[in-house]
């Protein structure tokens, strides 16, 4: 007999079914054994004598049984079991009642047990919501003629230049855990044009908050042949709506669970950052330097929210101060650069990318790097590059802010952050 999930007992009521799973819950009431049988899809009751014994919770079984209906039983059906088998027995208690998990347990306890505490439903919804959301990103880009790319994640050196670097032994060399993609994806943009890629990154920022994580999946993308960094929030912003509906449909069950709310998608306006800063001081009465603070962040967000009834707000033409070396200047110290607020928090960094080798030379010595340890990224400069531009997404950003997690950590299914190095 082929498997049933618990998602389908529905659509076979008075007939016999097979279930495979995990034991989330039991209950004995005298001569009755209730149990919860958890898999992949949710969760389904079952119900029995004594003849079986039950072992202890997350042993792994299977039931064979007959499905009826049930308006008291989760979902309104359950399953009297006929016939089961243990496939494996847990050894002991769980070192967390999986089905009593809330956000409210201390972060270092769900996370110490992560192997085990990702097994309930609630904790593991955000994780299923951010494949759909990576789903969304590839297929979306797929659709508009972009090639997904490979890039490699031991560096000699750092893209943005800086101390926040991981360094390894190399053989005989010492190299880095990469920081972003940037340098390898301009490079492919003069290879394919438009480009994309999934992959970690790794920072090694001495950050130990809530929105803050060390490795970190980073949505790339760039894009060649573009006239301004116009083009490319206008990409990002057609490319989070596809992404946001595809978890809003495949993983719809997963966003009941967890009552997203889903964020106002028709508009997502611009404000230089000159004018944030102006709105920051004047308006809302906050010390704020050129590169925008968390507590800048989270201001602008209320602000837009309370003014627009927005929920995510573009920050343009940032200063050369606060961009990289290869972000493209406009001349009177601002760049074609771009963050994106989403709910008060810094999802996206992009914009428009210096394309002409003797101007990436000269911003790289103003920026008080050695243009010859950037030589292997500098060549292909020399060999006509498009204007071209692009942006990253933190994924786990992203996904805490639409599902309101309370930590970041939760987004990733084992986070490294600055104490964590297991499980």
């Amino acid at each position: 007999m082929s498997r049933t999930f618990a998602s389908q007992v529905a659509q076979h009521v008075g007939q016999t079914v097979t279930l495979e799973g995990f034991l989330h819950w039991k209950r004995d009431l005298g001569g009755i054994q209730f149990l919860l049988l958890r898999d992949r899809s949710g969760i389904v009751q079952v119900v029995t004598d004594r003849r079986f014994a039950l072992p202890l919770a997350e042993s792994s079984l299977k039931v064979v049984g007959r499905v009826v209906a049930n308006p008291k039983a989760p979902g309104g059906y359950e399953v009297l079991a006929e016939a089961m088998e243990f496939y494996a027995q847990a050894l002991e208690p769980t070192p967390i009642e999986i089905p009593k998990e809330e956000w409210k347990v201390n972060p270092e306890t769900l996370l110490e047990y992560r192997y085990v505490s990702l097994r309930g439903e609630k904790a593991r919804a955000p994780l299923k919501i951010q494949a759909a959301l990576v789903r969304g990103f590839r297929s979306y880009l797929d659709r508009q003629g972009f090639t997904e790319i490979f890039t490699p994640k031991i560096v000699s050196a750092g893209a943005e230049g800086g101390s926040n670097l991981f360094g390894i032994d190399y053989f005989e060399h010492r190299a880095y855990l990469a920081q972003s993609p940037q340098l390898y994806k301009q490079i492919m943009v003069g290879v394919f044009e438009r480009v994309y890629e999934v992959a970690p990154v790794f920072r090694a920022e001495l950050h130990a908050t809530s929105r803050h994580l060390n490795e970190y999946l980073s949505l790339d993308v760039e894009m060649g042949f573009i006239t301004s960094e116009e083009e490319v929030m206008n990409l990002e912003e057609e490319l989070l709506r596809a992404m946001l509906e595809e978890a809003r449909h495949s993983a719809a069950a997963e966003c009941q669970l967890l009552q997203v709310e889903w964020p106002n998608l028709a508009e997502m306006p611009r404000l230089e950052h000159a004018e944030a800063r102006r709105i920051l001081r004047e308006e809302l009465g906050l010390p704020v330097g050129a590169d925008l603070n968390e507590e800048a962040e989270r201001a602008l967000g209320a602000w837009a929210k309370a003014k627009w009834g927005v929920d995510f707000l573009f920050v343009t033409k940032y200063p050369e101060s606060a961009r990289p070396f290869y972000a493209y200047p406009e001349g009177d110290g601002s760049t074609r650069g771009f963050d994106l607020l989403f709910r008060g928090l810094e999802i996206t960094s992009g914009g428009q990318r210096i394309h002409r080798y003797e101007v990436l030379v000269e911003q790289l010595r103003k920026k008080g790097h050695d243009p010859a340890q950037f030589a292997g990224y500098l060549e292909v400069f020399k060999f006509g590059m498009p204007p071209h531009g692009g942006f990253a997404i933190g994924a786990e950003r992203l996904t805490q802010k639409l599902l309101g997690l309370p930590n970041v950590r939760y987004a990733r299914a084992f986070p490294r952050d600055r104490h964590r190095l297991t499980p």
